[in-house]
């Protein structure tokens, strides 16, 4: 993800939201925006039973924490987290990110 031209690490950005407790699965991909060029957004499936507002503020506060630490730059933290059913997949089963992005680059 290449924002305000820097780069930002999806893989980063995913292992930090993947331990949230409430986080099934998640994918970090770029989105077009107007004055950075893309800015990152997480996508979520959330866990049964969880609710996306303590999932949400979890992963936020997940992210400070690696901000803080140093082992993620401030510029990453996403603006969107955006919770979904299911995450497309490929037909080897990896997280068909280009899939994700034609679909959320609209919205």
């Amino acid at each position: 993800i290449k924002s305000g031209g820097e780069w930002i690490s999806s893989l980063a950005l995913e292992s930090t939201a993947s331990v949230v407790a409430g986080v099934a699965e998640v994918a970090a991909i770029g989105l077009p925006d107007r004055k950075w060029g893309e800015r990152p957004c997480l996508v979520v499936v959330a866990r049964p039973g969880a609710t996306a507002g303590a999932v949400e503020a979890a992963i936020r506060a997940e992210i400070d924490d690696g901000i803080a630490g140093g082992r993620l730059s401030k510029w990453s933290a996403p603006e969107r987290i955006l919770f979904v059913e299911a995450l497309p997949k490929t037909s080897v089963g990896k997280l068909d990110k280009k899939a994700l992005r034609a679909s959320l680059a609209t919205q």
